[in-house]
């Protein structure tokens, strides 16, 4: 059952946790202003583990430095934590994502089963 975060008021998700990984979906924009929130709270989820971790983000519509800066924090935090972080975009995200060359860094799927899949088995 998904549990609502509480992010701020641009940038809302949800929270699953699995077995042996946490799916977060998340919608708004990941920018200078939700990013501080954002960041704290799902280095404080993959702190609690599991540290496998899908982002969800879809439904996102704008992503900015500072919303990469933190995807890169918490990729370094999940790998520090024998886990993995898999990060599902669209168009606008990949894009974002590709002008910095991160694309391969950050490991874009296509989908959440595509992440899923990627997942490190338990």
């Amino acid at each position: 059952m998904p549990e609502p975060l509480t992010l701020t008021v641009s940038l809302r998700g949800t929270r699953e946790v699995r077995d042996n990984y946490q799916l977060f979906r998340l919608t708004g924009l990941l920018d200078a202003f939700s990013e501080p929130t954002f960041r704290k709270v799902i280095s404080k989820c993959i702190e609690e583990g599991p540290s496998n971790v899908v982002l969800d983000l879809s439904k996102i519509d704008f992503v900015d430095s500072s919303g990469l800066g933190a995807l890169v924090q918490l990729v370094k935090k999940a790998q520090s934590l024998e886990g993995s972080l898999q990060i599902v975009t669209n168009a606008r995200v990949t894009q974002t994502v590709k002008l910095v060359r991160l694309e391969q860094f950050l490991s874009l799927q296509p989908s959440v089963e595509a992440a899923l899949e990627k997942v490190k088995p338990a």
